[in-house]
């Protein structure tokens, strides 16, 4: 599949069809890692890191120990 560039403000985007992007399961929401290896673009979704998955479930252990406190400081 050939693409072409398009203008977006003072930069360039490249627009990826929904078919792929569906095949993918990428949404807006995806970060996408953008890399090149010296001759090709390579555009993946990031996989989250080690470290993002014990902070994640660290955050989902507090929410549940400590949700109602939290709640009451917010207000």
């Amino acid at each position: 599949m050939l693409k072409k560039l398009t203008k977006h403000g003072n930069s360039l985007a490249l627009v990826i069809d929904r078919p792929i992007l569906d095949l993918l399961k990428i949404d807006p929401d995806t970060p996408l890692d953008v890399s090149t290896d010296g001759k090709q673009l390579i555009i993946t979704p990031a996989r989250p890191s080690g470290r993002r998955k014990k902070f994640e479930a660290a955050q989902e252990w507090a929410h549940k120990r400590y949700g109602k406190a939290f709640q009451e400081l917010a207000k």
